[in-house]
């Protein structure tokens, strides 16, 4: 790729993101060197103009379609260029191609095809009679036809040769850009989905039953109603097209190409109609499917990653002594003990659901448990037999124990069978390693959930029927995003937290973990570069977002990057006192004048989060943690009764609506017609996931076990 290209790139992407040029170009440069988002965001802020994380993906992600397309371009342009068919106008419009759709439309007719319709007739000499009908000048098309006719070539009649010249002039009509253009415009705007039910499916397809008989303009439908009916045609259930009325389509090239009202012109208008229904709306629907379901898959994949935004970036409840309980009937109910830092002190099984004998000795066993590890919090994982165990724990009078919360569970039993899990707990089953999961997520979210893959949580809308890679990418923004927001404590930090830090890696972050359990903990950021293949670029990526408290150097537990520390000591120096004094003194700090310190390469926007580092070191962008309960009268679905006002925990927004816990095993819907007593067209402005929140029964479905909420005022 040449320099003058991605200024090129550059350029383009600036005008799109209403930003200065260099700034996109600096961003590109960074990109290029393998610098990470979130490093170039926070740490390289005078280089880009401050750019934030979002308009730094931007650009990652615009240049490397642009980059795409010139590649794609490069390609036809040398495909044309061997064949001898690249004439100085093509040359220019494959140059001027904004975009893939573009330029392919531009390459289409010149592209390698297989045998059609339309070359067999060439093949028959048919393409003059094609042109001279084509041109509409008065020409009689039988007369024409008669000079065409050859057995030996398989023109055995006048209406062979008329076909023949059809199929050509179809083609070329299907081939055209600017009849693709109009057409695929018409599409756009005037095109519905109709799907009905496959006959004999209507039993088996019942949760598409809403499709059976539904037409929607594409331009209306949103992601979930376009996923849920492309996946009911997958299935088998639904039988779908996506098109506009054929008449509508066609005027647009029966206007182009239909020049006259003679014989000729009647040959022309029936290759337009062939065209069209052969070639041009087949192939126009498959784009159209394919555009829709990107763009609802960018939907869906968009409220996916703000939901595991959300979820990740919970408040934690922090570093305390908890007991965490994988609640169970039958096979009981697996308690641990951890410490502060999430170690397994203790596992063992309680039945408390098994009669009074059982439940007795479950209630001494938790007493004892909580007097000897003095237990801070009870941590219950939210799956079957959760409020009952719940309640079993608030009535045997753990007085000492501050809190009991119930903890959404989902994707515990994917980290216990993970290669992690047993690498972490090779002598402790899958229940072991699953209550362990549920008590370190109520210390720290964020820790314990980067440990799973997103796509077993829970939080998403048709995440199963999106594109897998594209899903995966943005996920992983999200996941390295949060990480690197909150920083990470090198000390006690998983290899599964540390792999997702600015230019690590899974090698490097195991290397980490190997070290400190071989060297003991770090005393120093500088210590990082004694890891194995930790070279420079990996420890300028990351040190920024490495926190070692308590270390020899105060700055170290802080998001001030080690290469701006002589800053502060120079700070330090001309006020008279040491780095430590400095951060601990308010008044100190407001003597300092940041334009003093401005360089060539340090700028006011590091200056100023150097400043706010230098007053909250290290600080957790988290909320604070807030308790919750459930209401204890309403254990399961059946105790629910229209009009019931309860306290629930939001666990998953969509785009039409968000789904509530109120602690009955089945998630309620508050639609978003419920969602306030004013229009919203988005749920994520009224609630974030793990919100508490109180809402309204409206109506219980024992059969299909739904439940309808709402948290309009009005309701209550």
């Amino acid at each position: 790729m040449t320099t003058s290209t991605t200024t090129d790139h550059a350029k383009t992407i600036a005008d799109e993101l209403s930003v200065q040029p260099w700034r996109v170009s600096a961003t590109i440069e960074l990109l290029d060197e393998d610098a990470t988002v979130p490093f170039i965001a926070r740490y390289r802020k005078e280089a880009t103009g401050t750019l934030d994380e979002v308009q730094v993906r931007d650009v990652r992600d615009r240049i490397a379609q642009l980059r795409e397309l010139h590649t794609r371009r490069e390609v036809i342009l040398k495909s044309l260029g061997e064949r001898e068919l690249l004439t100085d106008e093509l040359h220019m419009k494959v140059l001027a191609a904004s975009n893939m759709t573009v330029l392919e439309d531009i390459y289409l007719p010149f592209r390698p095809k297989r045998r059609t319709r339309a070359s067999i007739a060439r093949e028959k000499g048919l393409e003059p009679l094609a042109e001279a009908l084509f041109a509409q000048d008065g020409l009689d098309p039988e007369s024409a036809a008669t000079e065409f006719i050859d057995p030996d070539k398989g023109v055995e009649s006048v209406g062979d040769a008329l076909a023949g010249a059809r199929d050509i002039t179809a083609e070329r009509i299907s081939e055209d850009a600017a009849a693709r253009a109009r057409t695929r415009r018409v599409f756009a705007s005037a095109g519905s989905f109709h799907s009905i039910a496959v006959v004999g499916k209507e039993s088996e397809g019942a949760n598409y039953r809403d499709y059976f008989d539904w037409t929607e303009p594409v331009g209306a439908a949103p992601s979930h109603r376009v996923l849920a009916m492309f996946r009911g045609e997958k299935e088998g259930f639904l039988k779908l097209t996506v098109g506009p009325p054929e008449p509508r389509a066609l005027r647009p090239i029966e206007d182009m190409f239909v020049t006259g009202d003679g014989a000729a012109s009647n040959q022309v208008a029936e290759a337009v109609q062939d065209g069209y229904r052969r070639l041009l709306a087949p192939s126009l629907e498959t784009e159209l499917r394919g555009a829709l379901k990107k763009r609802a898959d960018e939907d869906a994949i968009s409220i996916f990653a703000m939901n595991l935004r959300q979820l990740l970036l919970a408040p934690p409840l922090g570093p305390k002594n908890i007991l965490a309980i994988d609640p169970g009937f039958r096979s009981g109910c697996k308690v641990v003990c951890l410490d502060g830092q999430g170690s397994l002190l203790y596992a063992e099984t309680v039945h408390p659901h098994s009669g009074k004998p059982a439940a007795e000795s479950a209630r001494r066993t938790l007493t004892k448990l909580c007097r000897k590890y003095d237990i801070e919090a009870i941590a219950i994982g939210n799956g079957t037999a959760s409020r009952e165990t719940e309640q079993f724990v608030r009535n045997i009078g753990l007085g000492g124990v501050a809190d009991i919360i119930m903890v959404n569970e989902s994707g515990a039993s994917v980290y216990s069978a993970s290669d992690g899990a047993r690498e972490e707990f090779p002598d402790q089953d899958l229940t072991v390693r699953g209550a362990v999961s549920i008590g370190r997520r109520l210390m720290d979210p964020l820790a314990e959930l980067v440990k799973i893959d997103p796509r077993s949580i829970g939080v998403g809308q048709y995440q199963h029927d999106v594109d897998d890679s594209a899903l995966q990418n943005a996920l992983s923004d999200v996941v390295v995003s949060c990480v690197n927001a909150v920083g990470v404590e090198v000390n006690t930090a998983s290899s599964q937290l540390l792999s997702h830090v600015s230019g690590l890696g899974p090698q490097l972050a195991r290397n980490i973990v190997a070290h400190a359990a071989e060297n003991g903990p770090f005393r120093s950021r500088q210590a990082l570069k004694d890891v194995p293949r930790l070279g420079r670029k990996a420890f300028e990526q990351a040190a920024g977002f490495l926190r070692i408290s308590d270390g020899d150097n105060p700055l170290d537990g802080s998001a001030v990057h080690p290469e701006r520390y002589p800053i502060v000591r120079n700070m330090a120096k001309n006020l008279g006192c040491t780095v430590t004094a400095l951060m601990a003194d308010e008044e100190k700090r407001a003597d300092i004048d940041i334009a003093a310190y401005v360089t060539e390469d340090v700028g006011e926007p590091t200056l100023v989060d150097i400043m706010e580092e230098l007053s909250r070191p290290g600080r957790d962008p988290r909320d604070s943690y807030e308790h919750f309960a459930f209401d204890e009268s309403v254990e399961k679905i059946e105790d629910l009764s229209p009009g019931m006002k309860l306290p629930g925990v939001v666990t998953n927004i969509t785009s039409f609506g968000a789904f509530v816990d109120v602690g009955v095993h089945q998630d309620g819907l508050v639609h978003i017609s419920q969602m306030a007593d004013h229009y919203v067209a988005n749920p994520s402005v009224i609630v974030s996931v793990q919100q508490n929140v109180t809402v309204t029964v409206i109506e219980v479905d024992l059969d299909r076990r739904r439940i309808a909420l709402t948290m309009r005022e009005a309701a209550g």
